[in-house]
């Protein structure tokens, strides 16, 4: 088979990128308010974590394509936003794009606190609450781009831990888990 420099390749998944079903007419992500089924089945986007510590993020959907990025920590949230055999093009919290064979993906949900925060000059943080109410006591402040472990969300609080402490996360307020969307 004949490989592909990187240059060709990174166009090639460009253009895979503008000619996407996953993207609407102005360009912008379709999300799981609207999700489809993609061939295994599940619902396109979707959230998963990275099950392996070491996982290459390729340009395309197979080992044949050059290696993008490394993750090197399993628990990593990535967003699934499309299929092609048993390669899944994911998305990370920083809106990086890419492949990952889908044996390295688990359906462990974790999600990262406010990344969106996370250059921000001053304090910002991500309270915990004991219960799933605003005004409930606050058991852990949690810098943005903290990774929790989600055991649930009802829509607008999600349950979570980050190490060893648990407590309640306003859905909003994480990359990992869509708004409104409620799972146990």
């Amino acid at each position: 088979m004949r490989r592909l420099s990187l240059l060709t390749a990174v166009c090639l998944a460009l253009a895979g990128l503008v000619t996407s079903p996953m993207l609407d007419t102005a360009g912008t992500a379709a999300y799981a308010q609207g999700a489809a089924k993609g061939p295994s089945g599940l619902p396109l986007p979707r959230f998963v974590s990275l099950k392996a510590k070491r996982v290459n993020l390729r340009v395309g959907p197979g080992r044949d394509y050059a290696v993008s990025w490394l993750y090197t920590k399993s628990g990593v949230p990535m967003e699934v936003i499309q299929e092609y055999d048993n390669w899944r093009r994911v998305r990370d919290a920083e809106g990086t794009e890419g492949w990952v064979y889908q044996s390295l993906l688990s359906g462990d949900r974790t999600a990262i606190t406010a990344p969106w925060k996370k250059s921000e000059d001053e304090d910002n943080f991500i309270n915990m609450h004991r219960e799933a109410r605003i005004n409930a006591n606050i058991v852990a402040r949690l810098e943005p781009g903290v990774m929790v472990e989600i055991k649930a969300c009802d829509g607008d609080w999600c349950e979570a831990s980050a190490d060893g402490t648990s407590g309640w996360v306003p859905q909003s307020e994480i990359w990992g888990a869509y708004p409104g969307e409620a799972f146990r």
